[in-house]
């Protein structure tokens, strides 16, 4: 019998997700069935049929029995729980080479069985061999309604992955009840349509192509949040301006991508830097902000308790209760029954806020601090905290500002059992500030990658490196991926290739349609030295592929997202200087030049329910569709992004979308419902609302057991405290100089001497102009004349 640890297994690798099929009914099981003893009516050892196993883990009682309620013939399988506290049962194809179906890498496979069942809990499991790793758990295809008689079920599996041979399947059973099945089929989907031809340039279908907008965002937007109404919220509030904060103009615009227009919204309060995530109902919730630019010699920036919702229909902001604490550049993380948890950032007096807050879907307002488990930890500024399959959440150990917390970098959070446990593995932790963190699709996958990041405080060259981390390995750990690929610098000589190990911090990572991650953007240095670099991750193959590079300088305060027509939308850049990049632009990714787009003519229901199937109709074949989840990114940081795979059933024009039944994998809200052809050309999006628990049926998640051996250190709650102690100085910037919205750096870039010619050298070709010396001080050595104006000429010339 398959035991626990079987169960929990690692995928080894992640198949491509851009495998075509023909939109064709199913072959005839008769034609060509894969399956050995597909009606269970030869006998075997144990107990089972002969290619048939007990498979399953937990903690509950069950049967399994050969029956005579059989669809045909004279035998059917039938498994039943009595009792269950977690874990599953199923009847399994036999791991053999006997058994085992084989399969060919790239193809997929429909999947059909004759059921009947007593119980909501139950779906068709797909577990596949790997040459290297073994049998290992792949993905869950189908949940099976409720029925007392015979009833067929079929589904299609996703592209087989590189380095699979053979594959078994069956039904598991996660609640009380039984699940009878017979009659299993398994054919192999005819080969995809040719290739597409090349519609644009030999560039443009190898690479893409960027362009440049001609209206510019007339807001400094550093939030950007893509609605459900297919617009962006792009706040800026102040947008790190002192001269605004001073003047009480806070700002936000909503722009709408179908005409090119942007519209300036009211903002109730400084919102620069604060949190924001979408809730269910597809408004937005955003979370503190600045309460007051930093003090030379005194005080950092403030977080204020204010929270609001921005209304996609009405277009206005609504305050909420407050937050229990201030939290200027913290996380927030929608969790599987629609609730937001968040953590880290700043207080009301530039402490840093050990306080977890938890947002109530169902009440509509910020708990109690009574109500919220706290463990009295301090996780940084804008911390990616990742919900994984189970509720619980990663820390991707990528974050914002200097160095990371203490320990190894990276985490696994557990709020209902109040525990951190340290995660290893992950390369130079305290240089992985504003690295880009992302759940690789598909999100049943669990896998996560991070990109690039730097040190602020110690303003090194931002470094090339990636980790990957697969969160169904009973004990996960990082392990490094391969180097980002290099673009071009100026360091004062023009544009110049990196070298060395030169990478990038300020990273946007997107999720694309066809299940690849545009990163692009970046810089080398501390709000300087933007790197123009932008490349296409494969998941399949864990390659980074180099494609067209933004022209527009991204760095610090950028944000790159995903629109509903498939392209990509880059806007701001906030250099140290104090300027702002108003220019907006698009990215057009090679799948656009690939040949007419498939077109989704209907969605039956545009109110999905977990564990539904869905129907949609097509124009013309598809190979795929996935819900994506629209983005709310700021800094580097979206870690309420994902790609949740829909298992197909096709039937002529008529595709039936399969949806999780795990909230953890999608958690509640609007997602973009793409559809994508064999050459892995998406359909532009339809919107669908998945509806949290109180929608559910009696169905509970099939919710596996990953990452459930973890080795390294754990903690629960500690003392009782009010704060973390920060330095007002964790920016990077020397306030001593120049207005708040200026970055003069603590740490001057590597190949800056440490002198005042050198610095104020490095000054002027960065555009900082006048800049005038606060307070007393002069730490850097830039007013040696003290007339209070740094790098004048008497600065220089002195000695």
């Amino acid at each position: 019998m398959r035991d626990k640890h079987r169960r929990r297994t690692a995928l080894a690798g992640v198949g491509a997700l851009t495998a075509g099929l023909l939109l064709t009914a199913p072959q005839p099981a008769e034609a060509a069935n894969l399956i050995k003893n597909p009606g269970f009516e030869t006998a075997g050892t144990d107990g089972m049929p002969y290619c048939w196993e007990k498979s399953g883990w937990g903690d509950n009682d069950f049967t399994f029995q050969t029956t005579s309620d059989a669809h045909s013939g004279s035998a059917a399988m039938k498994v039943t729980l009595t009792r269950r506290a977690d874990g599953d049962r199923k009847a399994m194809i036999t791991e053999s080479a006997d058994c085992a179906p084989a399969v060919s890498v790239g193809k997929q496979y429909d999947l059909g069985l004759w059921y009947k069942t007593t119980t909501p809990d139950a779906n068709i499991t797909l577990f596949r061999h790997d040459t290297t790793a073994g049998w290992q758990y792949w993905t869950d295809l189908k949940t099976l309604d409720i029925t007392s008689a015979w009833t067929q079920a079929g589904v299609r599996t996703p592209e087989v992955p590189a380095g699979t041979d053979r594959i078994t399947w069956g039904v598991s059973v996660y609640g009380t009840g039984s699940a009878t099945t017979d009659d299993y089929t398994m054919d192999q989907v005819p080969d995809p349509l040719p290739p597409a031809r090349c519609t644009g340039t030999a560039g443009q279908c190898a690479n893409g192509s960027w362009s440049v907008l001609p209206t510019q965002n007339p807001v400094r937007s550093m939030h950007s949040v893509v609605l459900s109404n297919g617009k962006v919220l792009l706040i800026a509030g102040s947008g790190n301006s002192e001269e605004n904060f001073d003047a009480g103009t806070f700002t936000s615009a909503v722009y709408d991508p179908a005409n090119g227009t942007y519209k300036v919204v009211p903002t109730p309060k400084d919102m620069f830097c604060a949190g924001h995530v979408q809730l269910q109902d597809g408004r937005v919730l955003v979370l503190s902000g600045n309460k007051a630019y930093p003090v030379a010699g005194g005080h950092g920036y403030e977080g204020f308790k204010d929270s609001y919702v921005f209304d996609p229909k009405t277009e206005t902001y609504t305050r909420t209760n407050d937050l229990n604490d201030g939290h200027w550049y913290p996380s927030a993380t929608e969790l599987g029954n629609g609730d937001v948890i968040t953590f880290g950032g700043l207080r009301e007096d530039s402490t840093g806020s050990v306080t977890a807050e938890r947002f109530s879907d169902a009440q509509h307002q910020w708990l109690p601090l009574s109500q919220v488990n706290q463990t009295w930890s301090y996780w940084g500024l804008y911390p990616a905290m990742i919900l994984m399959q189970d509720g619980r959440l990663f820390y991707t150990g990528s974050h914002v500002f200097g160095n990371n917390i203490p320990g190894t970098g990276s985490a696994v959070y557990d709020y209902d059992a109040n525990t951190i446990t340290q995660i290893p593995g992950l390369q130079n932790k305290d240089e992985r500030d504003q690295s880009a963190s992302v759940l690789l699709p598909p999100a049943q996958d669990q896998k996560v990658l991070t990109i690039g990041g730097g040190n602020i405080d110690s303003n090194p060259d931002a470094n090339r490196l990636t980790d990957l981390i697969d969160l169904k390995q009973p004990d996960p750990s990082y392990a490094a991926g391969p180097p980002l690929p290099q673009g071009t610098v100026d360091l004062g000589n023009g544009p110049q290739p990196e070298t060395g190990n030169q990478g990038k911090m300020y990273v946007s990572a997107v999720l694309l349609p066809d299940g690849k991650v545009l990163e692009t953007g970046g810089a080398l240095h501390n709000r300087a030295d933007p790197v123009y670099e932008s490349s296409l991750y494969d998941p399949g193959s864990n390659t980074f592929d180099p494609v067209a590079a933004d022209p527009e300088s991204r760095g610090y305060h950028s944000s790159a997202f995903l629109l509903p027509d498939g392209r990509v939308m880059a806007t701001g850049d906030n250099p140290g200087n104090g300027s702002w990049n108003h220019n907006v632009s698009i990215y057009t990714p090679p799948y656009l030049y690939q040949g007419t787009r498939p077109t989704i003519t209907s969605v039956i229901d545009q109110e999905w329910k977990y564990g539904d199937t869905q129907r949609i109709t097509v124009d013309r074949p598809i190979a795929r569709a996935e819900l994506i989840r629209p983005a709310a990114v700021t800094h580097s940081s979206d870690p309420n992004q994902r790609f949740v795979d829909l298992p197909l059933s096709v039937d002529g024009s008529n595709v039936d979308l399969n949806v999780t039944n795990n909230p953890n994998i999608a958690p509640p809200g609007w997602y973009m419902l793409f559809a994508v052809d064999p050459n892995g050309v998406p359909s532009v999006a339809k919107w669908v609302h998945l509806t949290g628990p109180s929608a559910l049926t009696a169905a509970s998640p099939h919710v596996h057991a990953f990452a459930d051996s973890l080795s390294g250190k754990a903690s629960g709650p500690g003392r009782k405290r009010s704060a973390q102690q920060v330095s007002p100085t964790l920016s990077g910037c020397d306030r001593h100089y120049g207005s708040a919205n200026t970055c003069v750096p603590t740490v001057f870039p590597p190949e800056v001497k440490k002198t005042a010619a050198a610095r104020c050298a490095w000054l002027r070709q960065n555009d900082y102009g006048r800049l005038k010396v606060n307070g007393s001080g002069d730490p850097l050595g830039l007013d040696r004349d003290r007339d209070g104006t740094a790098c004048g000429k008497g600065d220089v010339r002195r000695r």
